[in-house]
């Protein structure tokens, strides 16, 4: 026994043969993650037990954890326990796989039967036994229809160009194109002459490869529990317990299946960025810097925050800035309505024309903090469209500003709260709505050090900073000569390119058009910085500047606006340089005076 906060949980370790005994009924509960194990966890398992079944035949082998949450059910007024898999869910659904296909590839009776019973318990109505699956698999209707027509039925997992079509249907549920991926690995495994055959390799899963569970009655206890374990299982994220949480105060079961089924979708969009996206709802509602993991944020920021009182030096409560349940998947629900409008979607009614898509592929393309995107979430759900642009601008103008001078990553993630407390400060006043945004568009929280800005991108090295990347997109974002007619996508490959080079052949045109001095004073500055849509090519880098346009640069720079701009030029001596820079910094320093 293992003692959790005063409460006493089960745990022991489990053969496989008893963990798909007949009393071990699972279920895939509404909060969990879709199934993901792909080629990679799946063949290293399948590996792994076969090398151990070889090489220590009488030794057990640990495969990993469980972590459950056990409940008493009712079916067919019998009753009996069913543990709700918290952690090691990828693991379980993958043996559960296995002994479907197994039962298709095997001619021994016995075996075949052994994987049958594992698969689901038929009904037998004389003895009051209801017909049950393993594992359920809770509010996802097409994972169960998937496992009652491909893996239930004997030679259900045979049917390997349906399986095929399913597992490349990118429209499809993620956990049926992923199952539907396993099984094929599976047989594919199985037939290969190098594998372990099954003889040897299935008698060692039964008998000897063990999983450690802890079972608890309590749901918060064996949420606590996963934390701890480490093994080689896709993980639980935050979104995952808070899911849970709000799921749990849904007193609505048709709601609740509804806010659930939402929530896996979403999470399939998102993939690995839906913490992310869960983040710049916390930084819209609390408008401060994050200082604890997600889960922590949204329960003392959000549910039950506090502030520290400096005359009494004690927190003090504060009424919820969100409640759980239904209010907070009705807040994710409408920021994700934003969100895809914003990232997802063609916003060319916004200007007519492509300015706002293509500056925000700007700062997706090339910004390494995405501190932007709450400011910009929140004008959207406060102001709509109206002059989003224009906030978009300066908005980009304070982070880029910010970052460009200098400043501290804290200070530029207080800038972005400010502008938060701000966009909600003019929503709230009682000024007119179309005032309101205007006032707000011209407020000082969008002002920077405009003085230290310029010093650096007239008087700096540019490359090798972080921001070079970012700065020669803005200029071919205020190059593009088409009024933005023309939707710029985001680039594969995308290097930064000196024309006159860093290291130019002894007796080149390059060293008599510059000296070492005036090499060393220009060829880092933005006037001799391009883009290219290619990896950089030391010895190409290096040719003449005809030699250059002609046998590097002429693929590589057909979408930047500023690198054609030099490319069409005859020569590159000081004067082009120098007049180019001046050019780029004017054209800079104008659009951030705005």
């Amino acid at each position: 026994m293992i003692e959790v906060a005063g409460k006493s949980i089960s745990s022991d370790k489990i053969t496989i043969k008893d963990c798909f005994g007949q009393d071990m009924w699972f279920s895939i509960p509404d909060y969990q993650r879709p199934y993901v194990w792909g080629e990679d966890q799946i063949t290293l398992l399948l590996d792994d037990i076969s090398h151990a079944a070889v090489n220590t035949p009488d030794t057990q082998y640990f495969l990993g954890s469980l972590v459950l949450h056990c409940q008493n059910k009712q079916h067919g007024g019998t009753s009996f326990s069913e543990n709700s898999v918290l952690d090691g869910q990828q693991r379980l659904t993958t043996l559960y796989l296995l002994h479907a296909v197994i039962r298709d590839v095997t001619n021994e009776s016995t075996r075949k039967n052994t994987c049958a019973q594992v698969i689901f318990q038929a009904g037998n109505p004389d003895d009051g036994v209801p017909e049950r699956s393993r594992i359920e698999f809770a509010i996802r209707n097409e994972v169960e229809e998937f496992v009652n027509e491909f893996v239930k039925p004997v030679g259900g997992t045979l049917r390997r160009d349906e399986l095929r079509r399913l597992a490349a249907d990118e429209k499809g549920h993620i956990s049926v194109r992923n199952m539907a991926a396993a099984l094929q690995l599976l047989h594919d495994w199985f037939a290969n002459e190098e594998s372990l055959d099954i003889d040897g390799f299935f008698p060692y899963l039964r008998q000897y490869v063990i999983l450690v569970y802890v079972a608890s009655a309590e749901l918060e206890d064996a949420f606590r529990l996963f934390t701890v374990l480490n093994d080689r299982g896709i993980k639980l994220r935050s979104s995952d317990i808070l899911k849970a949480q709000n799921l749990k105060e849904v007193g609505d079961e048709k709601k609740q299946k509804e806010y659930a089924r939402f929530w896996e979708d979403l999470e399939s969009e998102l993939g690995e960025d839906f913490d992310i996206f869960l983040s710049y709802i916390r930084t819209i509602l609390v408008k401060d810097k994050a200082r604890h993991n997600l889960l922590k944020e949204f329960e003392d920021g959000i549910y039950n925050p506090k502030v520290f009182n400096k005359s009494t030096k004690q927190y003090e409560k504060r009424p919820p800035l969100m409640a759980r349940g239904a209010a907070t998947f009705e807040v994710i629900k409408e920021y994700h309505k934003h969100y895809d409008m914003l990232f997802n979607s063609n916003n060319y009614e916004v200007n007519k024309n492509w300015a706002f898509d293509n500056l925000i592929s700007v700062l997706r393309d090339t910004a390494l903090s995405d501190i932007w995107v709450p400011p910009l979430l929140m004008y959207k759900k406060y102001f709509g469209d109206e002059r989003i642009l224009d906030f978009l601008i300066k908005l980009d103008n304070k982070f880029s500003g910010d970052w460009i001078a200098r400043e501290s990553p804290t200070t530029r993630i207080e800038a972005m709260a400010e502008i938060l407390k701000s966009i909600e400060h003019y929503h709230n006043s009682e000024w007119p709505r179309k005032q309101a945004r205007s006032l707000l568009i011209d407020a000082s929280v969008f002002n920077f050090d405009q003085d230290e800005f310029n010093r650096q991108i007239n008087e700096s090295a540019i490359y090798g900073r972080r921001y070079a990347r970012y700065l020669l997109r803005k200029v071919d974002f205020l190059l593009d000569a088409s009024l933005y007619s023309e939707r710029r996508n985001s680039y594969q490959e995308m290097s930064v390119e000196h024309v006159l080079p860093q290291n130019p052949e002894e007796r080149s045109q390059w060293t008599k058009d510059f000296s070492e001095a005036e090499r060393d004073a220009w060829v880092h500055k933005l006037g001799n910085l391009v883009l290219i849509s290619r990896r950089k090519n030391t010895q190409q880098g290096r040719l003449e500047f005809k030699q250059k346009k002609e046998k590097y640069f002429t693929r590589s720079i057909e979408t930047f606006p500023n690198s054609l701009r030099v490319m069409q030029k005859g020569a590159w001596g000081k004067n082009e340089l120098i007049e180019n820079h001046k050019h780029l910094v004017n054209l800079l320093r104008l659009h951030y005076s705005k």
